[in-house]
């Protein structure tokens, strides 16, 4: 009746029909929860203490990153809130216990506006100078990817999920179903975008009705997003670019480049499907730390001798 390994199962099955989380959520709760099972050793769930839970929280600090460790207290601490809420245990031992602590600021890398061209102009290229009709259409698509990627900020996740039909080429507006299928609507605002997804569209258009996704293969099934990012290590190799690019970094850079272009932070927290304002914060730090290095090398005092 009070076996913890049973009623993690109980919980994982619930967050997943009664929750519906998604499916990277829930595998982050199944490895931080089977950790917890392991690694505290009392089958019991009734005589888990605050004392133990202390323990094991000490532990997580000294094994992983601050961001990690509160990922998975957080996984255990929804696990007792859910033990409670069923009656499985009579008090939560969390309650007696105070987590806080300091997250270090890890600024969100981005690519330099002028790096972004170069990236672009590089895959137009070898569309533009294919030798074969197969290679035309890979560099076609890709640049509708990267196109797609920095015109709307969107994930890759959520680029690789989009449908056919949520991409509305007509009216310029992706649908987007983000994390805990949050639906939002971005336009797009750059005619030139339009039109490289237009040409990919009607270019692929047979492998994206097979499988109904809208960023296809040359066999007719869905872009994955490990494709994706050897494909970016692929044009930036060809343009000769040191940066390590990922795809989150054409994400950050759409929403830094909006923040110093002066849009309302709001805005922006809506376009990028934030559930709240303090994750979009980040990219004020980001626009400090360039104030500041504009400030250091380009302010005239620093050529005053006196």
């Amino acid at each position: 009746m009070y076996n913890l390994q049973t009623h993690i199962k109980n919980y994982l099955e619930y967050c997943n029909t009664q929750k519906c989380l998604d499916e990277k959520t829930l595998k982050a709760y199944r490895i931080d929860l089977r950790q917890f099972f392991e690694q505290l050793s009392i089958p019991d769930v009734t005589e888990i203490t605050s004392c133990e839970l202390e323990t094991y929280i000490a532990r997580l600090h000294q094994k992983y990153k601050p961001k990690t460790a509160k990922r998975k207290i957080a996984s255990v601490k929804a696990l007792f809130h859910y033990l409670a809420y069923k009656e499985i245990i009579e008090q939560n031992p969390f309650n007696k216990i105070q987590v806080r602590f300091r997250e270090p600021i890890i600024l969100p890398k981005i690519i330099p506006l002028h790096t972004v061209e170069i990236f672009l102009s590089t895959i137009y290229e070898q569309c533009q100078n294919a030798k074969t009709a197969y290679r035309k259409r890979n560099a076609l698509r890709d640049a509708a990817v990267i196109e797609l990627l920095f015109a709307t900020g969107i994930r890759i996740s959520e680029l690789c999920s989009l449908k056919d039909n949520d991409v509305n080429l007509y009216d310029g507006i992706v649908l987007i179903y983000g994390k805990g299928d949050k639906e939002r609507r971005i336009q797009i605002g750059n005619s030139s975008v339009i039109h490289i997804l237009e040409e990919y569209k009607n270019n692929f258009c047979m492998e994206i009705q097979i499988c109904r996704h809208f960023f296809v293969n040359q066999s007719g099934k869905p872009l994955s997003d490990q494709a994706i990012r050897r494909m970016i290590n692929h044009y930036a190799s060809l343009a000769s670019i040191d940066l390590h690019i990922t795809p989150h970094m054409f994400r950050h850079t759409f929403a830094t480049s909006l923040l110093e272009a002066d849009v309302d932070i709001r805005f922006i927290q809506e376009i990028l499907g934030h559930s709240s304002i303090n994750v979009t914060e980040i990219y004020t730090h980001v626009t400090v730390a360039k104030q500041k290095d504009i400030l250091t090398t380009k302010h005239p005092r620093k050529d005053f001798h006196l």
